[in-house]
């Protein structure tokens, strides 16, 4: 349901508004709410020079937006082409999404970022990616082996400034 209205590629984002379910427009995502989602540059860059005049980013010649089996035969000829390997022999669009998420948790995106990437209304939904940040984990309590950050009064101690005032003698 992504229209070019949708993108504003100056800033680098999407906003995901609505939805295209069994050939019918829907007035909001799946996830029942609009979000913004920033793009990367390679992907502004990749769609920059395909904008057109026509409502929709995934368009036939027509102008009208694509079937879901126009996308699949789409998806299904660029796995083909690229030759990725996995056990079965289709790719389907869930599985891109889940390559994202899974790509973000492996370099270290905390979870509550890809949820919000990818718009989980639950944070229970995104945990599905936590098994693949343990070198990002795992760095996180190494962090503990080093020296302890000084508080702000042990900091004025090391500097020779006394912590607490003088004690008058009595």
């Amino acid at each position: 349901g992504l229209q070019w209205a949708d993108l504003d590629l100056v800033r680098g984002s999407v906003t995901v508004q609505r939805n295209v379910y069994r050939g019918r427009v829907q007035a909001t995502p799946k996830g029942g709410r609009a979000r913004e989602v920033p793009l990367p540059p390679s992907a502004v860059e990749v769609l920059l020079p395909l904008r057109n005049l026509k409502t929709w980013v995934f368009a036939d010649e027509a102008g009208k937006f694509l079937s879901v089996k126009r996308f699949d035969n789409a998806l299904n000829a660029a796995v083909r082409r690229s030759r990725i390997s996995r056990p079965s022999s289709r790719v389907g669009w869930h599985d891109l999404r889940h390559t994202y998420g899974s790509h973000l948790a492996m370099r270290g995106v905390t979870l509550p970022t890809i949820r919000d990437l990818m718009g989980h209304a639950d944070i229970r939904t995104t945990m599905k990616y936590a098994h693949l940040m343990p070198s990002h984990t795992r760095a996180a309590v190494h962090v503990l082996d080093e020296a302890a950050p000084l508080a702000a009064h042990e900091r004025r101690t090391a500097a020779g400034t006394a912590v607490f005032p003088a004690e008058s003698a009595g």
